[in-house]
């Protein structure tokens, strides 16, 4: 008697039976075994929960005989029992539905397919306790594994695991080994080792180039990490590695090195060009060959010349960028020069090279020149500015003036060429050691002697106000006792006297003959010191009015007269007294 008691549900001839249609049967049990090795779709109920039966002998409605197999429809999450449960097989489910779904036999596990998943299910067909297998939860592959499109792994690897890749929507995919002497080692064709992660540690080690688009690691390393590579917000990437020789050994397809880094060292030596998409970050980069002028990219050292960067580019042979993707230093095309996009902070800038009369902005040196400055703008050809961008010094365009929008203070000598103008007052001042002083230069061609104005050591601020004019001949600056500095002719029997025709004010020391034929007055200093003297000779006819300016004559507060022939000597005593007749 026929049965239908294997895996693929195909009709089993009973010896002396099918007389005439055995073939035919044959037939169909071929294209059932062809159906077997093939791809089925399938829509399944919306339903909570449905049965996919492959049929007996007949390909009508046996899509679960399919190899791969591609549920569609379902509007809901639902779990399928695969029948009859004495089927053992293994299935390629894609499941296109929006939903999850759960596949049984019998008693035993399921096997949840997520929507968009593909999974490998295979069946014991043990009855009604039969289990369903994730034929790819524990994949071991003993040869080569090729992928056309993408492995996407959807659970956490273990610490126990001998060799797995997995994922966590926190640490994205994982790569998790186990042996002796690496937990994870990538080949290449030629079965050469290219990348490893020491046992039990987080370094990476790279025997040849490493060439991608951007790698992200999340996880710190440790300092036993044979290989590893690792992130922190404050480091950033991270490769450690323990070796021998070298930490951190990277090699191309011919096990030749092309990156390592010294046991126990921060040095890193490159063997060739260094190609990077990507940022590069690193404690220290140290290139032990030289760049060649046809490198498109390249980072070399010459002991010469020490460390070089080579490129070659449309507009910039040299481009250095932000995170933002920003432009941050170019150098131009065939050019020497450097472009800084934004600020340039550095401990100290030091320039080698003069500027030229057409460079919109240029720092420069000679020897000659020391540091030189070189603007071009049409308001100012040089503006430096402070922290509130606010002018501070400015030299107009085309002029040799720098302007100084407040106070300049120097801790020791200004030394100017020309003329220094200032809006304001010139403070100068010689800190706690000594006064403050200027000091005026003979001619250099005489010699370099000097006269040095030095201030006084002083218990209270002196302000001298300087006359208005220039004087007479022959008088010399007195003081009003407050400060105000006029000129005046010095007392004395044989100092010049002044003739005076009119009202005139005295000034300390003033020798005055009054020729005048009418009345006159002459007015006494408004203030004095004692010993101070005025004289006075009166001539020409007229009576001369002493007036006393708010002083006391003779100890009276009233104004004196000299007729005309008459002179008087008047000598300041004090306040009490005021100016003494003698």
């Amino acid at each position: 008697m026929a049965t239908y008691v294997n895996d693929l549900r195909l009709k089993e001839i009973g010896t002396g039976e099918s007389s005439g249609t055995w073939g035919t049967e044959t037939n169909v049990n071929l294209e059932l075994i062809g159906d077997a090795m093939g791809y089925a779709t399938k829509a399944v109920a919306n339903a909570s929960s449905s049965t996919i039966t492959m049929p007996d002998g007949t390909a009508s409605s046996g899509e679960l005989r399919s190899l791969y197999l591609k549920l569609t429809g379902g509007g809901q999450a639902s779990t399928i029992t695969l029948a009859p449960n004495t089927v053992s097989k293994v299935w390629f489910i894609e499941n296109a539905t929006s939903y999850t779904l759960t596949f049984t036999q019998g008693s035993g596990a399921n096997v949840a397919v997520l929507a968009g998943q593909t999974k490998a299910i295979a069946s014991d067909g043990a009855g009604s306790g039969a289990v369903l297998y994730d034929v790819l939860t524990d994949l071991s592959v003993a040869g080569d594994f090729f992928v056309a499109s993408t492995i996407q792994p959807a659970g956490d690897t273990a610490s126990g695991d001998a060799a797995a890749i997995g994922y966590t929507s926190v640490e994205g995919v994982i790569v998790t080994g186990q042996g002796s002497t690496s937990d994870v080692t990538l080949k290449n064709d030629a079965d050469g080792t290219v990348l490893t992660i020491p046992t039990g540690t987080t370094n990476v080690d790279i025997v040849g180039d490493l060439t991608a688009g951007t790698l992200n690691a999340d996880g710190d390393t440790a300092a036993g990490d044979n290989a590893a590579i690792g992130y922190t917000a404050a480091e950033g990437l991270i490769l450690t590695g323990q070796g021998s020789t070298n930490d951190i050994t990277v090699k191309n397809d011919a096990d030749a090195d092309v990156i390592t880094i010294p046991t126990g060292t921060t040095t890193v030596n490159f063997a060739g060009a260094v190609d990077v998409v990507g940022d590069l970050t690193a404690a220290t980069f140290t290139p032990d060959g030289d760049t060649a002028s046809g490198d498109a990219a390249a980072i070399g050292y010459a002991a010469a010349e020490g460390i070089i960067v080579t490129g070659q580019g449309s507009t910039s042979d040299v481009t250095l960028k932000n995170d933002a993707d920003g432009t941050v230093l170019t150098i131009p095309t065939g050019t020497v020069n450097v472009d800084v996009v934004g600020d340039l902070t550095a401990s100290t800038l030091n320039a080698d090279g003069d500027t030229a009369a057409g460079d919109a902005a240029a720092i420069g040196y000679t020897a000659a020149e020391g540091l030189i400055l070189t603007g071009q703008g049409s308001t100012n050809d040089i503006t430096v500015k402070n922290d509130a961008d606010a002018d501070v010094i400015a030299i107009p365009t085309g002029t040799t003036t720098v302007n100084f929008a407040g106070a300049v203070t120097g801790a020791s000598t200004i030394t100017a060429t020309s003329t220094i103008v200032g809006n304001a007052g010139l403070h100068v001042k010689n800190g706690a050691t000594g006064a403050g002083f200027i000091q005026f230069f003979e001619d250099s061609d005489n010699g370099t002697n000097k006269v040095t104005l030095a201030g006084p050591a002083s218990t209270a601020d002196i302000t001298l106000t300087l006359p208005s004019s220039d004087g007479d001949d022959g008088q010399v600056l007195t003081t009003d006792g407050s400060g105000v500095l006029s000129f005046s002719t010095v007392g004395g029997a044989y100092n010049t006297w002044l003739v005076k025709t009119g009202n005139y004010t005295a000034l300390v020391g003033d020798q005055l003959v009054v020729n005048s034929a009418s009345a006159t007055t002459i007015t006494l200093p408004a203030s004095a010191s004692a010993g101070n003297t005025v004289i006075i000779k009166a001539t020409g006819g007229g009576l001369v009015t002493i007036g006393r300016n708010s002083q006391n004559i003779n100890s009276t507060a009233a104004d004196g007269s000299l007729p005309s022939g008459n002179s008087t000597q008047l000598v300041f005593v004090d306040s009490t007294i005021g100016f003494l007749e003698i």
